[in-house]
């Protein structure tokens, strides 16, 4: 009796892990829910969604909610777009918007824009309530030199055939500032930008900036335009302090020349002083070899030497004249 008791209970733990194995691999509750919801899945489906390594709650949640939103969609569809990457609540969010906007919206297309990287839900929500892209401060130049800085506010609505391939947002800032560059650049004088700012909406909005984008353009309004720098002072500024500097270049270098010149004239007056000194040592030879020789008598050297004693005498007496001295004063 004992032992019938144990294999009793043996065979229910058996039977309850069963149980527990076979509603955790085959969602029965998921089943019962979804058939109560109207969505007709076997349990053959979700079966095969597990051993797919699908999460069966990812698809058959969103799958009555887009049954209870009017929307038939196909199970296979989802479970495609679920194994490709896809955000398949956003993609039903997108699609239940889309039908109460009454926005042509098909599954297929709600899938490429989300497997493209955009969020497709938002888009429908742009498309339906246009938003503000406001651009950071942009700065031009009129043709006066002074510097504008205007900031827009562009309102735009989600294209939602050009969300496939377009440009987004940063696009549209970019060449918004370009037009707003070009719209200034060729004003005469940035007063006239001052005074009529929707002239940069006009010119801005009549360039066709959306296309290629995903979105389209709506208004361009400038919120806010300011005077900044004079630019075009500022470039005569520093032209003349270049101009300045390259003056003092040359200048310097003539000045270098002028004096690598001059010590060429020192060198060579030295060079010469050492010729005459050296021609001047030579002379007591030349002398003695005179008298030497006999060319030069005694009585011919001594009057040379009173001669040179003369010379420097009068040469004395000139310096120390009064006279000579006032005048070399004067």
């Amino acid at each position: 009796m004992p032992g019938d008791v144990q294999t009793f209970i043996i065979t229910i733990i058996i039977i309850l892990i069963a149980i527990s194995l076979f509603l955790t691999f085959i969602p029965v509750g998921l089943w019962i829910t979804a058939f109560f919801s109207g969505v007709k899945v076997s349990m053959g489906t979700l079966i095969g969604m597990r051993l797919r390594r699908v999460i069966p709650s990812r698809i058959i949640n969103p799958m009555i909610k887009a049954t209870k939103g009017g929307i038939n969609l196909d199970i296979n569809e989802l479970e495609a777009h679920f194994l490709a990457g896809g955000n398949i609540n956003a993609v039903v969010d997108a699609l239940i918007a889309a039908q109460r906007a009454n926005i042509d919206l098909e599954f297929e297309q709600a899938a490429a824009i989300d497997l493209a990287g955009r969020n497709v839900f938002e888009a429908v929500q742009v498309s339906v309530n246009p938003k503000v892209i406001e651009t950071p401060v942009i700065s031009a130049v009129a043709m006066d030199g002074i510097e504008v800085r205007a900031i827009a506010k562009v309102t735009v609505r989600a294209n939602i055939d050009r969300l496939v391939g377009g440009a987004g947002e940063e696009t549209i800032i970019a060449r918004v500032g370009e037009g707003i560059v070009t719209t200034v650049g060729s004003a005469q004088n940035h007063k006239s930008v001052l005074e009529n700012p929707d002239l940069i909406s006009q010119t801005v909005l009549g360039k066709g900036l959306d296309s290629g984008t995903a979105f389209e353009i709506l208004s361009i309004d400038i919120a806010d335009v300011d005077v900044g720098r004079n630019v075009g002072a500022k470039l005569q500024t520093d032209q003349a302090e270049a101009d300045k500097k390259i003056a003092q270049a040359k200048a310097e270098e003539r000045r270098a020349m002028a004096v690598a010149t001059e010590q060429e004239m020192v060198a060579e007056v030295r060079r010469m002083k050492a010729k005459v000194v050296e021609a001047e040592s030579e002379v007591p030879l030349a002398l003695a070899e005179a008298l030497r020789s006999g060319n030069l008598g005694v009585m011919d050297y001594y009057n040379m030497k009173n001669i040179l004693a003369d010379t420097q005498m009068r040469e004395s007496i000139s310096n120390t004249d009064p006279k000579n001295q006032s005048n070399k004063e004067e």
